[in-house]
């Protein structure tokens, strides 16, 4: 057998040797590449999410930002005010006719837009037909394979329904979906019971290795009386803007009217609320006890000066308890 190198063998080695001559490519100096910041909008159904995402969006695409905006609600009504009180089709229930068609579910069957402004709704089962957290899934699982952390957006806001942070409903706090959390909230106790459920849910998974924090309050239909305020400072984190209880903002509203325009007369206020979402960095929250929660509040409002009663077995069967001697056998010590 001859010792001399094959042809083949010899060209490969002189191939691997003109690649290793190559120098590499310099380390890129320029500015990174674009990041998204994904924010999660938590609060008490019919506290107004819908309402001051859809100005805070349109705000901030008038501002030069890229936004998408994408209703995590089963009610599905995120985007009426955005599209004048038009309904769009939904992630979950288009999927789930295109399937049956045999079709793909493409962005144009789901994602729309206005003034710079891109939205979409998740959806929701129809009642008693299934899971809205399982729902909420799916629909993020839709969004995947539809390419959605290609998209390039500078913000995604997402709207979720802050009674329940339980499934997919918590799905960006216990999976680090998004950057930080919003709460809305208003003067009552209810709307700052679900706050303090999403502070606590945030507290939670940061104990369990968590990203997530909370960048802040908006309080929304704001009276004057201070205790979303206390609420805030209690719990450490800021108030990102405090809209007013003003009738004019309720018409406009009503009539499915944006107002976060900057040459709008709440121009203004939004222009602000856009910029504190944009700068607030996500901290770690101080949930409150029940009772501290309670404590905002006057008794007045709560009735937390009434005393309880203990009840009794004459209260729940209509006689009197009997104390029968214990049949235990207790033993002497030995």
């Amino acid at each position: 057998m001859s010792s001399t190198a094959s042809p083949v063998i010899f060209m490969r080695d002189e191939r691997l040797k003109a690649e290793a001559a190559i120098e590499p490519d310099p380390v890129s100096t320029s500015p990174a590449a674009k990041t998204t910041q994904i924010i999660a909008i938590y609060g008490k159904g019919g506290i107004g999410k819908s309402f001051t995402l859809a100005n805070l969006s349109y705000m901030m695409a008038q501002q030069g930002k890229k936004v998408l905006l994408i209703g995590c609600d089963p009610k599905s009504d995120t985007t009426s005010l955005l599209f004048g009180g038009k309904a769009t089709p939904t992630i979950i229930e288009t999927s789930s006719k295109k399937k049956l068609a045999g079709e793909a579910v493409a962005i144009g069957d789901v994602c729309f837009k206005r003034d710079g402004v891109y939205a979409m709704e998740l959806g929701g089962p129809e009642v008693g037909r299934g899971c809205g957290g399982r729902g909420i899934i799916h629909g993020f699982e839709t969004l995947e394979k539809l390419g959605f952390h290609d998209w390039g957006f500078d913000y995604v806001l997402l709207d979720f329904l802050g009674d329940v942070v339980c499934g997919g409903f918590g799905l960006p706090i216990a999976r680090d979906m998004c950057q930080k959390v919003i709460v809305v909230a208003s003067n009552d106790l209810q709307s700052l019971y679900v706050a303090n459920n999403v502070c606590s849910a945030v507290e939670y998974f940061r104990k369990l290795g968590g990203n997530v924090g909370v960048a802040g309050m908006v309080i929304n239909k704001d009276d004057g009386t201070g205790e979303a305020q206390q609420f805030a400072a209690a719990a450490g984190i800021p108030v990102l803007a405090a809209i007013p209880a003003h009738e004019d903002i309720r018409r406009k509203s009503a009539s499915y009217e944006i107002i976060g325009k900057p040459d709008g007369d709440w121009g203004p206020l939004f222009a602000e609320l856009a910029k504190n979402v944009a700068e607030a960095p996500p901290v770690r929250p101080k949930p409150q006890t029940q009772d501290e929660l309670l404590g905002l509040f006057s008794a007045e409002v709560t009735g937390r000066d009434f005393k309880m009663e203990p009840a009794t077995l004459f209260d729940m069967v209509g006689k009197t308890e009997l104390i029968k001697p214990t049949l235990e056998v207790v033993y002497d010590a030995a």
